[in-house]
């Protein structure tokens, strides 16, 4: 019998979160906006300045961009004066392209979308009056919500920066009120608004300035804005355009049909509750962030998904009304892929007329990583676990598994425990438990253990047919976070705890055993707060400057209000994700504007992240941007390091921006040419009350040698300095990461910037430091390197040394099972790494067709490297430049194609400074930063029958930078 065997089916992790909420959440992901002809609808950016920026540069129309700690004000003579004018130019450059405006944007962006022809499209990009034509792109929640039950955020009363206030359902006028937000408005760019909940019922006067509006539709009409919700609007242009109609289940208003977007309002501002029950059992109270500020709701996806065209309409929209904050929990499920986007060109003008913004990082930690809404005018935000919900798995030998829990769990003495696979019908899916596939006579009483996927259908069909628990597990790994089941349901999202877990079943199919309850020992995370392991990470992946995420704040198991419609008729319910995440910043936003009304939203920012404290487990700036989001501290910095409107415009104006030359209160430099120093200014404003001396100081950054001067500065109230940060490799590693801070300590305030720095050596990599190398594995018959210098290069090698074979058999194990080291079915393999060494290789293959090996590699009980391929039998991994120690290859038969398995493992151990059989190196003499060089290494001599491998090093002018692994095969590493 096989379970996880071949193809997609061993891949039973999903490719985004939303996949595991309710069916009536999920939507088809909308039509692409242009088809393969080109057609299709786009987004058209007018080159003249909108109303947030103008600074009256045309003749006769004056100014409208508000002086710093002023509003736009787009009722006033001059913002009409100059809408006419963008009005009547927009009607000019349409028309001479001949197309239809569908959507006008004239506050936050210049511009309209309009469904284009090719040639359109290529007319209009020639038109001076044009800045740029760009497809309307979709983005969703979808990257957002790991595996909720449906994504979206919220916060408790007693999580940090929480403010309950009292429950006041009375009309009262909104006064200025710093704690607690009031007179501030937060626009909210998701899903819609549940109205009727508990979390929005106060009626509120509109603050003063408030311009905008509440748009009926279908089950929305204008009493659902109380004051609490002061304004509502929905934006759908491009998504009719595109399929005629809204995602079924979904009505033209904005109501929320999904939840999300009543999630991440109740999390920035929703009242705080006292009872929140869901499905009968009782949570801790919850409060918004910033409870008695309002909300304005601008409904911009449809079935968690929209265009880029209908959020910037939105936007304009929100800006136009009167917000000071956004939130903004939409993302790309792959990140964001080029700087300057429409969207992001909308949010900087936001900025610049003094919107605070506040966007997710997304959710692919556990995937790519890749960070979405990375501009530097957005504050973006990771997800950080608040909450442990531990729950604890023990199994009948006495093996205990720490996941986690939101149900009330049974306790007690142990239950029979039995395997859906061994208690349904395997082609119905009993192995993940699907709807339909279980016996009730052979789960009924008894606690069904199930493979991940749709989670909630599970449960539903283990609850339906008698089963007393469920207990999941996840085959591949994946990530920590909780759903509210009203069943009693324990998650184990680790790989090894689901190996451990499925051959505790397969050696007891009639005899398992298990009990479940609530707690655990705090194993699950690395402690509180720790960053999620959903949570995107640095660096950002277009920009070489620009460090994201920003910071990160509460997002796992946030308990908020929902909308009933998408989520079992809940009110409320938890959701994990950096959607959740992002609207606690924005909450968080609005306190520190009513406090300090004169603050810019870069004084918010960098309040916000100069005053984060470290996460538990990691305080890489990778990881955690800032730190953990400290609102107590941001309400008083000491200091503040924002950006000017002029730098951050030159930013956008570029084609290719680096970033790290903005006065941004982190410094990042992920290619930098590690032979030359790096100089860079901040400037640091005093926002205290008195005059204060501070000394800066570095941590971390080992290997880097760092001045800052002046050491020490003294500033007035009011009064800025800049200093000067000298950044000079030493000792650290080439193309990998170095992180640490500088600090400016005063006499009662204190201000921290991460600094993260990659001295590109040989090889440019666009992602993380993962501990997977990148271009490191060539042939010696052609190999290519890329060196971020310029200069003289020189070389050495090695030579080459001989990589050993050695043939096994094994008896095999459970067909298509899960990896466990102490399963049948594994061979261990360990190898000493000495000191000095340059690399290890190993490879396990196996000649029988129908087998299929997997391969780990451990140091200790710290996996390396996992080769798992299932489209060939050659399994390969490796480690550069390792640390010496005692290593163990773990060989695993997933599919074995016989009682007995044959297989051959490969390994070769390559010292850095050994000498084996003699080569000779080729190359260019010289080289330029960014450009490839081709290198051969050959045999001086024959060599043996067999595979080799062999280390080279470069250098130049006297600098030695860490080569390639390098081997006599060509096309040898796969």
């Amino acid at each position: 019998m096989g379970y996880f065997s071949g193809g997609s089916d061993r891949k039973v992790t999903l490719t985004d979160g939303a996949d595991r909420r309710p069916d009536s959440e999920r939507a088809d992901s909308p039509k692409a906006a242009v088809d393969a002809s080109g057609t299709g609808v786009y987004v058209v950016q007018l080159a003249e300045e909108p109303l947030t920026t103008y600074v009256g540069a045309t003749s006769g129309l004056t100014l409208t961009r508000p002086a710093p700690g002023n509003r736009l004000d787009v009722t006033s003579g001059p913002s009409q004066a100059y809408r006419r004018h963008l009005d009547a130019q927009r009607t000019a450059v349409a028309s001479a392209a001949g197309v239809q405006v569908k959507a006008a944007y004239t506050t936050a962006f210049n511009g309209f979308s309009a469904k284009l022809t090719a040639q359109q499209a290529t007319a209009l990009r020639a038109d001076a009056r044009v800045r740029a034509v760009t497809a309307a792109q979709a983005l969703g929640t979808r990257s957002k919500a790991p595996v909720a039950a449906a994504p979206a955020t919220s916060t408790p009363a007693t999580t940090a920066g929480a403010h309950p206030s009292p429950a006041d359902r009375t009309a009262k006028p909104a006064k200025p009120g710093p704690a607690t937000g009031a007179g501030m408005v937060i626009g909210i760019l998701d899903t819609g608004i549940w109205p009727e909940s508990a979390s929005f019922a106060r009626k509120m006067a509109a603050p003063a300035g408030w311009r905008g509006t509440c748009q009926t539709g279908v089950a929305f009409v204008a009493e659902h804005c109380n004051g609490k919700i002061v304004g509502a609007r929905y934006f759908a242009d491009t998504w009719l355009a595109g399929g005629g109609s809204v995602p079924e289940g979904e009505v033209l208003s904005a109501r929320d049909m999904a939840g999300h977007g009543t999630h991440t309002a109740s999390t920035a501002a929703g009242l705080p509750i006292s009872d929140v029950t869901i499905d009968g059992r009782r949570f801790d109270p919850i409060s918004g962030v910033a409870p008695d500020a309002q909300i304005a709701v601008y409904k911009v996806l449809w079935g968690a998904m929209g265009y880029d065209a209908d959020i910037i309409a939105g936007i304009d929209a929100a800006v136009a009304d009167g917000v000071q904050v956004l939130n903004f929990s939409i993302g790309s499920q792959l990140g964001d892929w080029e700087a300057n986007t429409p969207i992001g060109i909308a949010f900087l003008n936001a900025t610049l007329s003094g919107v605070f913004v506040a966007a997710s990082a997304g959710n692919t930690g556990i995937v790519s990583g890749a960070i979405s809404n990375a501009a530097p005018w957005v504050t973006t935000v990771g997800a950080a676990v608040t909450n442990l919900d531990e729950a604890t798995v023990k199994l009948g030998d006495g093996t205990k598994l720490v996941g986690g829990s939101l149900d009330a769990l049974p306790g007690g003495a142990s239950r029979a425990m039995v395997f859906g696979e061994q208690a349904g019908s395997p082609d119905l899916g009993a192995v993940y438990c699907e709807p339909g596939s279980l016996d009730p006579a052979k789960i009924k009483g008894k606690v069904v253990a199930c493979a991940l996927s749709d989670t909630f259908g599970s449960a539903a069909e283990v609850k339906a047919k008698g089963g007393a628990a469920m207990v999941l597990f996840d085959p591949v790994g994946n990530y920590r976070v909780n759903s509210i089941y009203n069943f009693p349901v324990v998650y184990l999202p680790t790989e090894k705890q689901a190996g451990t877990l499925f051959n505790y079943l397969m050696r007891h199919p009639t005899d398992a055993t298990v009990s479940l309850r609530s707690g655990g020992d705090g194993s699950s995370v690395p402690g509180v707060p720790s960053v999620a392991d959903f949570s995107s990470t640095g660096p950002d992946k277009v920009t070489f400057g620009v460090f994201k995420p920003d910071l990160v704040a509460p997002g796992s198991d946030i308990i908020a209000a929902v909308s009933p419609a998408g989520n079992f008729g809940r009110q409320y319910d938890a959701y994990s994700g950096t959607s959740m995440a992002s609207p606690y910043v924005a909450g968080a936003a609005a306190i520190l504007r009513a406090t300090h009304p004169q603050w810019s939203p870069g004084a918010v920012a960098s309040a916000l992240r100069t005053t984060a404290t470290d996460t538990v487990g990691t305080s890489s700036p990778l990881d955690q941007g800032s730190g953990f989001i400290n609102l107590a501290g941001a309400k008083d910095p000491g200091l503040v390091i924002e950006p000017t409107a002029a730098e951050l415009t030159g930013f956008s104006e570029r084609a290719a921006p680096d970033g790290k030359e903005l006065n941004l209160p982190a410094i990042s430099l992920r290619e930098y040419d590690g032979t030359r120093p790096v100089t860079l200014s901040r400037t640091l404003t005093n926002v205290g009350k008195e005059r204060e001396t501070y000394r800066s100081s570095v941590s971390g950054l080992p290997g880097m040698k760092v001045t800052v001067t002046p050491a020490s500065v003294t500033l007035a109230p009011g009064k800025s300095a800049t200093v000067t940060i000298t950044l000079r490799r030493g000792s650290a590693p080439w193309d990998r990461y170095v992180t640490g801070s500088i600090t400016w300590k005063g006499r009662a305030h204190s201000a921290r910037i991460p600094v993260a720095a990659r001295p590109w050596g040989i090889s440019p990599r666009p992602y993380g430091d993962d501990g997977e190398e990148f271009g490191r594995m060539t042939s010696g018959s052609f190999g290519m390197i890329q060196p971020g210098f310029t200069g003289p290069l020189t070389g050495r090698s090695t030579g080459y040394t001989p990589v050993r074979r050695t043939s096994y058999s094994m008896p095999a194990g459970v067909y298509g099972g899960v990896f466990d080291p102490s399963a049948s079915g594994v061979k261990t393999v360990d190898f000493t790494v000495p000191a000095n060494t340059a690399g290890i290789i190993v490879e396990a293959t196996t000649e029988d067709p129908n087998t299929n090996l997997d391969l780990y590699l451990y140091k200790g009980d710290t996996l390396v490297y996992s080769s798992d391929r299932y489209w060939t039998s050659l399994e390969q991994a490796y480690k550069f430049l390792p640390e010496p120690g005692r290593y163990t290859a773990y060989v695993f038969a997933q599919v074995p194609g016989g009682p007995v398995v044959d297989f051959e493992l490969r390994h070769a151990i390559i010292g850095g400074n050994a000498t084996y059989s003699p080569a000779t190196l080729t190359l260019p003499s010289t080289t330029e930063r960014g450009q490839s060089v081709n290198f051969t290494l050959k045999p001086n001599g024959p060599l043996a029958e067999g595979d080799f491998w062999a280390y080279t090093e470069w250098s130049t002018n006297g600098t030695v930078i860490p080569g390639n692994l390098v081997s006599t095969q060509q096309g040898a590493w796969q």
